[in-house]
């Protein structure tokens, strides 16, 4: 089947405050009131829309294609043979991974002296040769490994990034922790579950904190770790379990304990969620999808 080219992007910041504020002239007068000058954000606005017209224009003519924007991932239906480009942030990437099972994704960098770069290695000139060796079979593929939380009902979550257990607030939650053969009644601000990918950002920050910080796991291992924030010593609670390495083929589980506002959620993303009742236990672990992210 003749390949269908995703186009996958979000609005840029001064599309969202024209969403805002309705007027170019009300997002200069509130970009002015702020000290900052609307002309550069207007500057990086059109930028963005000549790299997007670029990656457009770059589609084989033959291919079929299609965008969608962040907020209507959810919605929208990816097939086996779609190829995926993602234009943004890495933080972009991590969104629409979890959506894919095995199709290879693109990630092309539109600011670099800004983004990272992490996911979205490539710049966006380069989307015609990288298409065309995808459509080859050239490509360099990395799989990068995910992780999925499954609750004791088959709903699920997964992620490229981490999965965060704990209560919705990030307050004090208690609940049981199933790791390595041992359990704990542990109360804590949560835990998070990482990967490889997420092993830079939200998990080195804990990790950096433990007294033995954790050996985390390469993007492409197989394997994930657990780090809980700030575990609370008590009579009822402990501490032995603070952080670990779940390897393939090996899971850790969370009994709640709380009657209201236990959570599940990957990568960042609160409205995407799982609701944990008083009881549930959730299990995570190694996803059996990997991300191919074209190299």
């Amino acid at each position: 089947m003749v390949p269908r080219a995703v186009l996958v992007g979000r609005p840029t910041e001064y599309d969202e405050l024209l969403a805002r504020h309705a007027t170019r002239e009300q997002v200069a007068f509130f970009l002015r009131g702020r000290g900052l000058d609307p002309a550069e954000v207007q500057r990086r606005h059109h930028a963005f829309l000549g790299h997007r017209h670029h990656v457009l224009a770059a589609i084989p003519g033959d291919w079929r294609r299609a965008t969608v924007d962040r907020a209507d991932l959810a919605r929208f239906l990816f097939a086996p043979e779609d190829v995926v480009v993602v234009l943004g942030q890495d933080g972009l990437v991590a969104n629409v991974a979890k959506y894919l099972d095995g199709q290879p994704l693109l990630g092309l960098n539109p600011e670099p002296e800004r983004n990272a770069g992490v996911l979205v290695t490539h710049p966006p000139q380069a989307a015609a040769d990288l298409l065309r060796d995808v459509a080859a079979g050239r490509a360099t593929l990395q799989a990068r490994t995910m992780t999925v939380a499954r609750l004791d009902d088959g709903q699920q979550v997964r992620a490229l990034n981490e999965i965060f257990v704990g209560h919705r607030s990030h307050q004090s939650a208690r609940y049981t922790l199933h790791a390595g053969g041992r359990s704990e009644r542990q109360s804590s601000s949560g835990l998070i579950v990482t990967t490889g990918t997420g092993a830079t950002g939200w998990a080195a920050s804990i990790n950096g904190r433990l007294a033995e910080p954790l050996a985390l796991p390469a993007p492409t291992e197989p394997a994930l770790a657990y780090l809980v924030r700030e575990p609370w010593p008590s009579r009822a609670t402990g501490v032995s379990l603070a952080a670990g390495r779940i390897d393939a083929g090996a899971e850790v589980r969370i009994t709640s304990e709380l009657t209201d506002g236990a959570t599940a959620f990957g990568d960042g993303i609160e409205a995407d969620a799982l609701a944990i009742d008083w009881g549930q236990t959730l299990t995570v672990g190694v996803a059996p999808q990997a991300l191919s992210l074209v190299r």
